[in-house]
């Protein structure tokens, strides 16, 4: 990605809006953004060409899927040097259950996003993989009673 280089009001216009419907069209897009299509085509392949751009996903409904189980894991690793880190690191990518890991920082090492039919499936999920992933010393669960909220972009108004 090309970090220094500054985006216009028309990069930020097509950022939002892929964002928001990654389905649009070509014509559909330069319409909604105010360029050609040909200068719009440009500007969304270089979009995509320097990472700002990363990937085009559909939003599943899932319940109908029977992944609408979802909890929040706190984990606690048995040391963080960096090697221990990046042990677990690799060993969480690799994990399909594991919908988000994020290190933090405070009183736990990592806050994993764990989506899955249900309990039954979420206990098999926590006992023969979470718990054996390298250097877990301690886990807490969160089961989620409701998702309230569930975004698919972030707020790019102030610079569109």
């Amino acid at each position: 990605m090309t970090e220094d280089r500054i985006l216009d009001k028309f990069d930020w216009r097509i950022l939002d809006a892929v964002q928001a419907n990654g389905k649009m069209s070509l014509a559909e897009l330069s319409e909604h953004i105010g360029l050609s299509k040909t200068p719009c085509q440009i500007r969304l392949k270089r979009l995509e060409e320097e990472g700002y751009i990363t990937g085009y996903h559909a939003r599943l409904n899932m319940r109908l899927i029977r992944k609408n189980y979802v909890v929040f894991i706190q984990v606690k690793l048995e040391a963080t040097s960096r090697h221990h880190l990046d042990k677990f690191n690799q060993a969480v990518r690799k994990m399909d259950a594991i919908q988000a890991c994020h290190m933090m920082a405070g009183g736990f090492d990592y806050l994993l996003k764990v989506r899955c039919r249900n309990m039954e499936e979420y206990r098999v999920i926590l006992t023969d993989d979470i718990n054996d992933l390298p250097g877990v010393y301690q886990t807490t669960t969160f089961p989620v009673m409701e998702e309230v909220k569930r975004a698919v972009g972030v707020d790019l108004s102030a610079q569109v």
